[in-house]
């Protein structure tokens, strides 16, 4: 799984990071925190609490919206987008 993300602070990106992880035979969402806990660390920022609109959005879109009121420590960024790549 390819998984991209993008950090805002007041509607402009600030930085942008791809990160590959894969592990066979775990379920999707097992993979998907993997990438995701990953990409975090690239961007050296704290994980975010997933939220069922989170899985939604994920679902439809195959991408994901978090905001600063996500993180349990404080953030310089306002938003963090993520997106599966094909």
């Amino acid at each position: 799984m390819k998984l991209e993300g993008r950090l805002f602070v007041a509607n402009r990106m600030t930085e942008i990071k791809e990160v590959s992880y894969e592990r066979k035979g775990v379920p999707f969402s097992q993979e998907l925190e993997g990438a995701l806990l990953l990409l975090c660390k690239e961007l050296d920022i704290p994980a975010p609490i997933w939220m069922k609109k989170n899985t939604r959005e994920f679902a439809a879109f195959r991408q994901t919206l978090f905001f600063s009121e996500q993180y349990n420590e404080k953030v310089k960024f306002e938003r963090f987008v993520i997106r599966q790549v094909e």
